[in-house]
């Protein structure tokens, strides 16, 4: 038994009517997301003229304690990982536990804590460097710290250097920290 084929012309459709079918059916699950993303999908990236960062020293040698606060009038994200770099040096401080980025909300008024260890203090390899410079964006520029005001007058030692995410307590930083340290 053949089965017949209906006339083709009983399922042509035209080509803007496919289109317009298309783009209907990809808009409306584009609609779609979860109430976590859909709050995160309102809030835009923190100015970086409403933030203040700081950085100072942590304590322990070669450690950096970093914040910033967020005194922008409303709720706001920056990336989940300080980008950390050193004066002539290529790259930047790898983030313990290795982590991709992603966005951070800092409500208004906030802030957020990172630990920051430039090179182990026993090493003796590595350089000498004078700045090192603290982007919570990469869409930002950064703000520039002397080696005297991160607490190493006679330079930034930097070897192998490592950071934590950001975190909601200077605390939680530095025991995120010391964990990755071991």
């Amino acid at each position: 038994m053949r089965l017949r084929r209906p006339p083709t012309s009983a399922f042509t459709v035209p080509a803007a009517a496919a289109t317009a079918v298309l783009l209907a059916a990809t808009s409306a699950s584009a609609a779609v997301v979860t109430p976590h993303s859909a709050g995160l999908s309102r809030l835009g990236t923190c100015q970086e003229k409403a933030l203040g960062v700081k950085a100072a020293p942590g304590g322990p040698a070669n450690v950096v304690n970093i914040s910033v606060t967020n005194h922008g009038g409303s709720s706001c994200v920056v990336d989940r990982i300080p980008t950390i770099t050193f004066a002539g040096l290529d790259g930047s401080a790898q983030t313990v536990p290795a982590a991709e980025s992603g966005p951070y909300t800092l409500a208004r008024g906030g802030r957020a804590y990172a630990a920051l260890r430039t090179a182990d203090p026993a090493s003796t390899e590595g350089h000498f460097v004078g700045t090192l410079s603290v982007s919570v964006d990469p869409s930002h520029y950064g703000v520039t710290f002397g080696a005297a005001a991160v607490g190493m007058p006679q330079g930034i030692h930097v070897w192998e250097p490592i950071t934590t995410l950001w975190y909601r307590s200077a605390a939680s930083a530095t025991s995120a920290l010391a964990d990755a340290l071991g």
